[in-house]
């Protein structure tokens, strides 16, 4: 035993064999003080106790696998990580085939830690994508198995239902080249029936909750559990689990193992199979002869069953109701009564199931079977089923204690073998030691003569009327006085009495305790049988693979050899394994569950007392313990001990074992407490270990305070030179500093004296030829330069060329203001004329015009304002397209200015009336809008002035010369919605025609001569007036009122 970590209280025990003093009470504390600080790992000599934290901990990352990586294995704390590299380890480098064997109750973590293990040596590997495919084979069997033999229980969500041994073999170089899977004992029977509380195997759930609808469809499943008998008609919910993504994870876990999708499909029809079968339902009913017979209450879940596995339904019903007995030379068909129909039916699911889980070992191992001819090393990890102690014990909880008493043997077998050769090895006297042999417990079960297997085969095989009080009673006979084994008819020959023993029960003292068995279905389970016919007919299907599972069933080979039993198997299986694990090194890990409600971090001392016990751990213990108790390389010892003693420290120069021995020597221990070996030093008891540890920890206290003596004097001493340093050089720096600013500044004093004294003598020697006139040169030298600055710098920034921009950078300085103002003013113009040259003649024309009406009436009538936005068309009437007025088009002519249509105020009263107005170069004329004739043709001479008013309407007065041939009939009032380019436009021709103003009136109050006398014309502004339209108003013979808005 080697151990490196400080031993001096509970929690920090990482090894039970230092325990002083060993006890199951303080077993179980240190067990629960190290698990109360989240050390769930414990190490009992080279053996690792686990218990199950039920939560997910932060000690499995990658950094944990370097840390454990190429590590001693109790140079680090225990952990599943230690035993895993050191049987990886031993392996590749010392080429020793090794075995890692995880035992505990359901619940206890056996699978996980099988997993973690597997996850180690795969992490630890060498990387290639060869090895990296066959690691993840390897890894990724556990989804695909775990779905098909994992199920809930009641002490566990993920229990697994039958035993797993997993050799991975390696090549010479410690790579994985692949694996062989061997398992045992399925729990077949929880096919067919489960208690309330505990679940079928998970692909059932997985399949109708993670199938698609398309998938469940094919194989005539409805996606509800409780349709369906095997799963007890009962909802699946399992907090905390993803049936669907269980089931994609397996899916995806397959494709990677190499199964081909017609594969998976048959694998899962099959699988459906199965799982209809418990929905198939008999009715009871009777012959002509009274005997009673059963048939297919209802035909359509065998229709469907027949339909996916390709098989005339009468031959399944057949099978089913019925069954084929020889009788001398002949066969003969009997019928079944409802019972044995339920029998025969459960059977074939039971076997169906069985032989599929078989044949999935077998398609995996075809996967990861490694290629004949290389030279390999293997590794094997046993997954197997703990011991268990029920409230009812049957068949299977006999098997699996069995087997546990197997691997209880071989373990104190090895283990008492492996302390022999270290012993001898070192050259140590070997002390024999005194342990519970289990042997005479594996010898009642298992004796090919005697034994309980073997009667049970006899009984089985016996003709006659065969039962389990027959089977018993044989029992009762053969072990009456076996110190182990007690039933109520030997308790009674002993006049014991004891009511928790049944009489249907027997009792075995295996070595974790005692177990009661009711006998009840041992022989029916042991038996295992499937009629004939329901073989021939799963041979008789079209469907490949179930085909494939009953090669009984062919007619040309049938066997009237009754198959083997199934403890005859098991005992067979477990004989393999036994030999299997004696070939190599063995690596142990007990599981423990510490409560029985799967809660975090919950120790429940009672429960993992008994799981002490019958884990055997103080057998375990003392037979680590036995002669000494503790040993370590003398390298390593000397190496932590080596302070203890003034002639060891600070080091030794001889041999690793001298240095040892005179360690020892000086620390006084009793003779009878050590033993030298050949490279081991052993100490008997722990209280010299934990002696010499105080001794060391007040040592390492010593140095460590003369250390931080001597390092802290070092450190002030360091600090203190390195500060002297420091102020030497920046003492230095300094003065140079100092002395360089004072040669400049002498250096900036001598330059300065040195240009005065040049400019004083250069001014005397050149002051006659000094000018007079040099200030004002020097001044219109700089006001040039300035002046040019100004306008380079202009020219660069000059605003954009936008008639609308009138922006300008201010003057850099006041004397230019002005010149400034007046660029601006030229630049502007050229602007403009730049924009007038641009223009075409229609578009000069039109803002000429624009240009005069803004002469005209800007600021003078507000309807000038509203005009701006809409531009001087001239023509309105569209004389050339209407040919209604061709006539008028004729009088105009090639000199036609405006044409636009107005209203003609009557002058007797008021009213208006539409006319034509046409102005041209030379008239004007009024003409009738619905003749197209003109009414009234005007020269432009005959025109004395225009009267408008100043708001925003369209009425105007045309002042007539009394002497013009118009004149006669006096003025026209007009009323006109374009008066603005109307006044404009007659201006304007009236300017080019005769060189001659035309008189505007901009007025509220005008007269007008009419032929029968003056009439004075009055504006006035009304609200009532609704729109810009003038309402003339004739108030007497001589006023006219003019509304406007």
């Amino acid at each position: 035993m080697e151990a490196t970590t400080s031993l001096l209280d509970a929690a920090a025990v990482g090894d039970l064999v230092l325990l002083d003093p060993l006890t199951e009470e303080s077993l179980l504390h240190t067990l629960q003080e190290r698990f109360r600080h989240s050390d769930i790992y414990t190490y009992i000599g080279n053996v690792v106790i686990s218990v199950n934290p039920y939560q997910s901990l932060p000690i499995y990352t990658p950094e944990k696998v370097q840390e454990y990586h190429n590590c001693n294995f109790f140079a680090v704390k225990p952990h599943i990580y230690a035993i895993a590299d050191d049987a990886y380890r031993s392996l590749r480098d010392r080429d020793r085939d090794q075995c890692i064997l995880i035992t505990g109750e359901s619940g206890a973590g056996k699978t996980e830690a099988s997993k973690l293990v597997m996850s180690y040596v795969a992490a630890v590997c060498s990387k290639g994508e060869e090895v990296d495919k066959v690691k993840e084979q390897l890894l990724q069997s556990n989804p695909v198995l775990e779905a098909f033999g994992n199920a809930k229980t009641i002490r566990n969500d993920n229990s697994s239902r039958f035993g797993k041994y997993m050799d991975v073999e390696f090549d010479f170089k410690g790579e994985p080249l692949g694996g062989v899977i061997s398992n045992y004992l399925l729990e077949k029977s929880r096919i067919v029936r489960h208690v309330k509380g505990e679940r079928n195997f998970h692909i059932f759930y997985q399949l109708l909750a993670g199938g698609s609808a398309q998938l469940l469809q094919q194989l005539k499943l409805h996606q509800d559990c409780r349709h369906y008998g095997y799963l007890n008609r009962e909802s699946s919910g399992l907090p905390g689990m993803d049936d669907a993504a269980n089931f994609r994870a397996m899916q995806d876990a397959m494709r990677v193992i190499g199964f081909s999708p017609a594969e998976v499909t048959a694998l899962l029809e099959v699988t459906a199979v199965v799982l209809k079968l418990g929905n198939v339902q008999l009715s009871s009913s009777f012959q002509a002869s009274g005997m009673e017979a059963c048939s297919i209450a209802e035909t359509q879940e065998l229709q469907e069953i027949c339909q996916l596995i390709g098989l005339d339904p009468s031959i399944l019903e057949q099978a089913l109701c019925s069954r084929t007995v020889k009788a001398r030379d002949e066969m003969v068909r009997t019928t079944l009564s409802v019972p044995q129909g339920y029998y025969g039916r459960d059977a074939l699911a039971k076997n169906i199931y069985s032989r599929l889980f078989d044949w999935l070992v077998n398609r995996i191992n075809t996967s990861i079977q490694v290629k004949p001819g290389k030279q390999r090393k293997v590794m094997g990890v046993l997954d197997i089923y703990g011991f268990e102690i029920f409230q009812d014990n049957g068949f299977e909880q006999f098997i699996i204690n069995y087997c546990n008493e197997k691997l209880q043997q071989i373990f104190i077998l090895m283990t008492l073998k492996e302390e022999q050769e270290e012993y001898i090895r070192e050259g140590i006297q070997w002390t024999p030691v005194e342990f519970f042999d289990n042997s005479i417990i594996c010898n009642l079960i298992e004796n090919s003569k005697c034994g309980i297997l073997a009667m049970l085969d006899e009984e089985c095989l016996r003709p006659g009327v065969v039962n389990e009080d027959t089977f018993l009673t044989k029992l009762n006979q053969l072990f009456a006085t076996h110190k182990h084994y007690e039933s109520k008819e030997t308790q009674n020959a002993q006049h014991v009495m004891d009511a928790s023993l049944p009489s249907q029960c027997f009792r075995i003292h295996h070595y974790a305790g005692k177990v009661t068995y009711n006998v009840t279905g041992f022989i029916e389970k042991n038996n295992d049988l499937l009629f004939r016919d329901l073989s021939q007919a799963m041979w008789a299907s079209q469907h490949a693979l179930l085909h494939s599972l009953f090669p009984e069933g062919d007619p040309q080979k049938v066997s009237l050899k009754l198959p083997p039993t199934a403890s005859f198997q098991f005992k067979a299986s477990v004989a393999t394994l036994m030999k299997n694990l004696y070939s190599k090194n063995p690596n142990y890990i007990r599981c423990i569950k510490p409560n029985e409600t799967k809660t975090a971090m919950l120790f429940t001392p009672e429960l993992v007392l008994a799981q002490i016990r019958y884990l055997g751990l103080m057998e375990n213990v003392r037979v680590r313990r036995a002669g000494y108790a503790f040993r370590q390389l003398y390298d390593s010892f000397l190496e932590r001990y080596k302070m203890l003693s003034p002639r060891t420290w600070p080091r030794w120069t001889g041999s690793h074992r001298e240095g040892t021995e005179v360690l020892l020597a000086d620390l006084a221990f009793p003779p009878e407490e050590l033993a030298f070996g050949h490279t081991k030093i052993f100490i008997r008891s722990p209280r010299t270990l934990f002696d010499l540890e105080r001794r060391r920890q007040e040592r390492v206290a010593e140095l460590a305070t003369l250390i931080q003596k001597i390092f802290r004097g070092w450190r002030c001493r360091t600090q203190y030179q390195l500060m002297r340093k420091s102020q030497i050089i920046i003492s230095a720096w300094f003065r140079g500093h100092m002395e360089k600013n004072k040669y400049k500044q002498m250096k900036r004093s001598a330059l300065i004296i040195q240009a005065y004294a040049r400019g004083w003598k250069a001014r005397r020697a050149y002051r006659r030829y000094f000018r007079s006139g040099a200030s004002t040169r020097l001044a219109n030298f700089i006001y040039r330069r300035l002046v040019q600055k100004f306008l380079v710098g202009l020219a660069r920034n000059l605003p954009p060329l936008l008639v609308l921009d009138r922006t300008w950078p201010p003057a850099p300085y006041k004397f230019l203001a002005d010149a400034n103002q007046e660029l601006r003013s030229i630049f502007y113009r050229w602007k403009c004329k730049k924009y007038r040259e641009q223009l075409t003649p229609q578009r000069r024309a039109l803002l000429q015009a624009k240009l005069h009406a803004s002469e005209l009436f800007k600021d003078k009538k507000a309807l000038y304002s509203i005009s701006l936005q809409q531009p001087f068309q001239g023509e309105y009437l569209g004389l050339t397209q209407n040919p209604k007025y061709q006539k008028l088009h004729a009088v105009a002519k090639d000199k036609l200015v405006m044409a636009d249509t107005v209203r003609k105020v009557n002058r007797a009263n008021g009213k208006a009336v539409p006319r034509l107005l046409l102005l041209t170069t030379e008239h004007l004329v009024l003409a009738d809008p619905k003749a197209a004739q003109p009414k009234t043709v005007l020269s432009l001479g005959d025109i004395h002035s225009i009267s408008v008013t100043r708001f925003s309407d369209g009425f105007l007065a045309l002042h007539l010369k009394e002497t013009s041939t118009g004149g006669a009939k006096g003025d026209f009032l007009l009323i006109s919605d374009h008066l603005i380019e109307l006044v404009t436009r007659l201006h304007q021709t009236l300017m080019d025609a005769t060189a001659q103003a035309l008189p505007l009136h901009i007025t509220d109050q005008f007269s007008t001569r009419f032929p029968k006398g003056a009439m004075a014309i009055t504006v006035v502004e009304s609200d009532k007036v609704g729109s810009n339209i003038p309402v003339c108003k004739k108030r007497g013979s001589n006023k006219m009122e003019v509304l406007v808005h």
